[in-house]
């Protein structure tokens, strides 16, 4: 089917008595018919992303933009009385958590508007993350069934299933294999499981809870069970088109393991290989040791993930032997290498019962790559220091990155727009010509300021459609949207809104420019103090929301059920983005480039991708405070004190609403243990682990320092569009490019 055709069909429709979904199904089905008219062959060398999540968003605006369908669509459906707008009431298949999914769907995009052969490989959850409601200021997890709305962007390949087997059990992985549209239309297979009623719980919810051994167990399972699909498949693959030489296997197949979830899939490979076509372990491994790449995302110990090998030996009983032997190899080769005995530990797949899959992942994998700067220099010099020392080769830094066509193009037409007119669309095509608004920036502030107020408009609009809060066009915007984690410091931005508050209304805080901050975040379901900072969050929105004296000055949201959708729509209003983790904690970060990308300023702590961010746009540009990681590194051996910084009337006040009665907690005694995590710590952690009250005074001055500077607009649009005009570096177009020349070879 051509343009013209698919053009023809649409008008054609009858739309009339037709709801919202059915006609979303019945466009969506005419565009997937015109795309996968156009889908290429496999190319010679594939590469494949093994992950977890795929935070995909809502697909059908950027299909039909990625496929040139999006405004005649428009237009047509114009002419039969209908506003496209309607199908932003589809939800986003939510197929993810956070930012390792999210960057794994920039990243299919991008090979897709490349024409790079990258493949991706997961689960069809069922159930997305969670549907999040707020209730009483609770956070309350309600199932997000994505797929009542059909789903017309998948084809299910029921003659493509496979047989994944466990000790005490067979499970069917029927794929169904959604297609990436660019100039290359490349595909995302994801795996249902089906068969008995506990196979279909593999790929039911996405991270089952894991505090129980049953829920470990299903943990296990669901990693498992997508890794050994993916290999499993690759294999006949190459033994029908190549015969079992797999020598050259390598040569055809360079898979990417996102973060230590699907990890699990070098052991498969070298167990396929052994146990199926016979050949030798130490050539089995070394074909895998030719195949697999390792992407980190965290130096938090918690996600990184050790199986108890007494579990694994229970349900993969194969996989658990393949284990034990590439652990006896590892310590030969380590003992070979003149390793101490402490180094080996440190090295080891195998130690105190469990299985490291981080430390499988770096032995074998033939790179191992952070995804900042300073993330990248913690794994080398912190976490992998003994594996640095002896294969520093093996590491490499790939910045994350955002693409561009959803996070500009998509979600801020004005904006881009408004680039078309100043540079040409040459930056489409080619995002590196951003770098030509810096000639320009001075004749485009005032344009500039119009998109930004018409972009706050209609995300104001959208927030009391959905939240009921109304805030005034004229309101400067901050914006902390992401996971729920301590360690991300929301707790910290409540504390300095709440400083804000009682400065505004006993008069320390003079000539305060009007201003909303805007929270959205999902904690995990049992991570209880997370869900605590969200009631707190919530109790201070509804304090400060509710004052005569100061509402027309300041107010907070917290909006519910985050997800790509909403965060369209904020990166795109917000003003001042805030990136205020602890320094040394965020990898990388990849909301902080869609708000830059947006023409928002950072305001943030020297972490994650901020440190790049703000070298690119400049200092100046963007406004950074708080602790550097060799302030904390110092911090932690002489010795941190939190109370110390409690001195302060206006520091102790805001913490103490903890405690004191301003707020409730409803009885829970969660707000009581946020305060007892910052003055006396917990069981597995020293008092304010994450530094909140440390950086508090220098984060309120920071926003104070904006609000101020506010005042002068087309100074303030200048230090805007200078981070839009520096933010090409930050495109998943570069990420990509540096995986595909450096790593994967495609």
């Amino acid at each position: 089917m051509d343009k013209t055709q698919f053009t023809l069909k649409l008008k054609e429709l009858d739309a009339k008595n037709k709801n919202v979904i059915d006609l979303y199904n019945e466009i969506s089905a005419l565009a997937m018919e015109f795309g996968t008219d156009k889908a290429e062959k496999s190319a010679r060398r594939n590469a494949y992303y093994l992950s977890m999540e795929f935070l995909i968003g809502r697909s059908f605006y950027n299909n039909l933009m990625e496929l040139g369908l999006l405004q005649e669509t428009k237009e047509i459906l114009a002419d039969k009385g209908i506003d496209i707008n309607v199908f932003e009431e589809i939800e986003d298949a939510a197929l993810g958590n956070g930012g390792l999914g999210r960057l794994a769907a920039c990243f299919l995009d991008s090979a897709a508007g490349l024409g790079l052969p990258l493949h991706g490989y997961g689960i069809r959850y069922k159930y997305g993350l969670f549907s999040q409601a707020i209730q009483n200021g609770f956070q309350v997890e309600l199932p997000d069934d994505w797929q009542r709305f059909g789903d017309p962007w998948s084809i299910r390949r029921e003659d493509e299933k496979r047989l994944i087997k466990f000790a005490d059990m067979e499970v069917a992985a029927v794929p169904y294999d959604m297609p990436v549209f660019g100039k290359r239309t490349n595909n995302l297979r994801l795996w249902q499981a089906e068969g008995s009623e506990e196979a279909q719980k593999i790929s039911e919810y996405l991270y089952p809870a894991d505090d129980t051994e049953e829920g470990k167990i299903l943990r296990l399972r669901q990693e498992y069970f997508f890794s050994a699909a993916a290999v499993g498949e690759l294999v006949e693959k190459h033994v029908k088109n190549h015969g079992t030489d797999f020598n050259s296997f390598p040569s055809y197949n360079t898979i990417q393991l996102n973060d230590t979830h699907p990890v699990l899939a070098i052991a498969e490979l070298v167990r396929i290989l052994t146990a199926d076509y016979k050949i030798g372990f130490e050539n089995a491994l070394g074909v895998a040791e030719k195949t697999f790449s390792y992407t980190n995302h965290t130096v938090m110990p918690e996600a990184l993930e050790c199986w108890n090998a007494e579990i694994v030996k229970k349900i993969l009983p194969d996989v658990y032997s393949v284990l034990i032997e590439i652990h006896r190899k590892q310590t030969q080769d380590l003992t070979n290498l003149g390793c101490s005995d402490k180094e080996i530990s440190e090295m080891s797949l195998y130690s105190s019962g469990s299985f490291s899959m981080a430390n499988l992942a770096v032995y074998v994998g033939k790179t191992v790559n952070g995804v900042a700067q300073l993330h990248t220099e913690i794994l080398k010099n912190s976490l992998f220091k003994t594996a640095y020392k002896y294969f520093p080769d093996k590491f490499e830094n790939k910045t994350n990155g955002i693409t561009q066509r959803r996070w500009l193009m998509l979600c801020n037409n004005e904006l881009s727009a408004l680039i078309d007119g100043a540079i040409g669309k040459g930056w489409r095509d080619n995002v590196s010509e951003l770098e030509k608004l810096n000639g320009c920036i001075e004749q485009i502030t005032e344009s500039f300021t119009a998109v930004k107020s018409q972009k706050k408009k209609q995300l104001f609009d959208y927030i009391k459609k959905c939240e009921g809060v109304e805030i005034p066009d004229n309101f400067l915007v901050y914006s902390q949207v992401k996971r729920l984690h301590e360690y991300k410091r929301q707790l910290m931005t409540a504390f300095a809104v709440l400083e804000i508050y009682y400065g505004i209304k006993n008069g320390t805080v003079k000539n305060f420019i009007p201003s909303v901050f805007i929270f959205g975040a999902k904690s995990a379901p049992g991570y209880k103090r997370a869900k605590a900072i969200i009631k707190f969050i919530n109790e201070i929105a509804d304090k400060i929301n509710s004052d005569v004296q100061t509402n027309n000055l300041l107010k907070v949201v917290f909006v519910h059920n985050y997800n790509v959708s909403y965060a369209e729509k904020i990166v795109a209003g917000t003003d001042v983005s805030l990136q205020v983790s602890t320094a040394g904690l965020e990898a990388s970060g990849t909301g902080n480039m869609k708000f830059m990308m947006n023409g928002a300023v950072t305001c943030g702590t020297m972490d994650g991708a901020n440190i790049e961010i703000v070298e690119k746009a400049g200092f100046e540009n963007n406004y950074i405070f708080g602790a550097t990681v060799e302030d904390i590194e110092k911090l932690k051996r002489e010795g941190y004190s939190p109370l110390n910084y409690l001195s302060k009337p206006e520091h102790r006040k805001a913490v103490e609403t903890l405690t004191d009665g301003t707020f409730s907690d409803n009885g829970t005694g969660c707000f009581k243990d946020l305060y007892n995590s910052l003055t006396v710590g917990a069981s597995w952690h020293g008092a304010d682990n994450y530094f909140v009250l440390y950086d508090l005074e220098s984060y309120v001055n920071a926003l104070l320092t904006i609000n101020r500077d506010y005042n002068d607009k087309k100074k303030f649009a200048i230090k805007q569009l200078k981070n839009t005009a520096n933010s090409a570096y930050f495109s998943s177009d570069r990420t990509i490019k540096e995986y595909a020349e450096q790593i994967w070879k495609i």
